[in-house]
């Protein structure tokens, strides 16, 4: 995503209206001990959480800022002032600013480079972890919404579900902050003048239908407006000069101004108790057998594989053993797993000769080394953080000489929290080197992704130098 925080982006108004027709889930935090927000830059903490940390304030609730950077970059242009000095002065707005929203609050500046945090982003996550290692639980976490558009934002809400995932008693929201400037819901004229698939196209980029909604006491709104008037450098041009313009003008600041502050809760996984259920009406799962889709689609991923021998192969999301069955007559060792106790059942009878193993990834991972991952038609089940945290699992323990093959559907699953091209791209995007083999047909998507040592079939085999 990309976008010039200069133009004039979606009216207001047109998100207001919109955001009147939901009916969302309302964030309540009695019952909650303590809430840390994570904030790339100053501001951040005020747009997109300013009415939770002074709600919080009035409810004697203890609140603890993680700011990543100073914001030194938000006037590249600037013929007036420099990196450095936008840092002092923008560090200065911040701690006004919280001691509008909430004057108990703390703070921890961490001094990344402003656009940085990916590059630093074990500091934000070690911050993290050692600040909710002591927080009062039950912990509210909010951080930027991944899907935000800013690449420090999209990090930091990775981060942020990564550690939230493997804390206890700590649950997460996501703010958007540049979102309501690019993206835009699809409108009841647009509507009706669009077809089911070109109102899927059309529809808001942010997940509307896991939206949460805090609303705002007068007083409240008050305190945050007063603290967004707090951040100057941003909300007021530094001169009159080009580049001196301000970043956040009235029309974007009307977007985080209105009654309500608006979060998402996080995608999570498709769940075991679902796909215990799936094998309870269906014992087979699918029809891997019995189709020609499936078994062409089979014999193409089989063919995909750039050796004829593999040492050690693990399927995750094995299902019933059809393709794990196929596996064994490539491999020494296959070992397949699945959250399904059903599924196996069936797997091993299939494939006497694999070994199986219930295991929910990325949590529950093998032992082992690998030359060999297959991670067909499960990813699209995966939240964005476990699927991040799989690819990483594999990196861990995929040899050198080994290769992932992923396989995914490319079309609508009710059951999905996201696409197979969108697995693809997320896979890809972590990977260190560039694909062996891509296959793309309307249907599916198939790539392989080669260990660090891994050349092509022909090299390997010395008919190309």
């Amino acid at each position: 995503m990309s976008f010039d925080h200069r133009d004039p982006g979606t009216d207001p108004a047109v998100w207001t209206t919109f955001l009147a027709g939901l009916d969302p889930d309302r964030v309540d935090l009695r019952g909650t001990g303590s809430v840390v927000v994570v904030a790339p830059h100053p501001d951040d903490e005020t747009l997109g959480a300013g009415g939770l940390v002074a709600t919080a304030a009035d409810a004697g609730i203890p609140v603890h800022v993680l700011l990543g950077t100073r914001g030194e970059r938000s006037h590249p242009d600037s013929p007036t002032t420099t990196p450095a000095a936008l840092a002092e002065r923008r560090g200065a707005e911040f701690r006004a600013a919280l001691r509008v929203l909430h004057p108990t609050a703390t703070a921890t500046e961490l001094d990344v480079p402003d656009g940085g945090v990916r590059e630093h982003a074990e500091v934000l996550r070690e911050a993290l972890v050692r600040w909710l290692a002591g927080a009062v639980r039950p912990t509210l976490v909010v951080a930027p919404w991944r899907g935000d558009g800013h690449r420090d934002h999209r990090v930091a809400g990775e981060v942020a579900e990564q550690v939230v995932a493997a804390t206890p008693g700590a649950t997460l929201l996501a703010y958007p902050i540049w979102a309501w400037h690019w993206d835009a819901p699809l409108t009841d004229a647009d509507a009706r003048g669009a077809d089911a698939a070109d109102a899927a196209a059309a529809a808001a980029a942010m997940p509307c239908s896991r939206a949460r909604a805090l609303h705002l006491a007068a007083a409240v709104r008050d305190r945050k407006a007063r603290a967004l008037d707090a951040h100057r450098s941003q909300t007021r041009p530094l001169s009159p000069a080009p580049g001196d313009e301000a970043v956040v003008d009235a029309r974007h600041a009307a977007h985080h101004l209105r009654a309500e502050e608006w979060y998402f809760a996080p995608v999570q996984s498709r769940s075991r108790e679902s796909f215990d259920a799936h094998y309870a009406r269906k014992p087979e799962g699918w029809d891997f057998e019995g189709s020609w889709y499936e078994r062409r689609k089979r014999a193409v991923t089989l063919a995909a594989l750039p050796r004829e021998r593999f040492r050690s192969a693990l399927e995750l999301g094995c299902a019933t053993g059809v393709l794990t069955a196929a596996l064994t007559e490539r491999a020494d060792d296959v070992l397949g797993t699945d959250l399904a106790a059903a599924a196996l059942e069936r797997a091993r009878r299939r494939a006497p000769s694999a070994r199986f193993a219930l295991a929910a990834f990325p949590g529950e991972w093998p032992e082992g080394r690998r030359d060999l991952v297959v991670l067909s038609e499960v990813g699209y089940y995966l939240s964005p953080d476990d699927l991040d945290r799989t690819v990483d699992r594999v990196l861990d323990t995929l040899d050198d000489d080994g290769v992932l093959v992923a396989c995914h559907w490319r079309h609508p699953d009710d059951h999905a929290v996201s696409d197979g091209d969108t697995v693809h791209a997320a896979i890809a995007r972590r990977w260190p080197r560039p694909a062996l083999v891509q296959h793309v047909e309307p249907d599916f998507v198939l790539t392989v992704f080669p260990g660090a040592a891994v050349t092509s079939v022909a090299r390997a085999e010395g008919l190309v130098g």
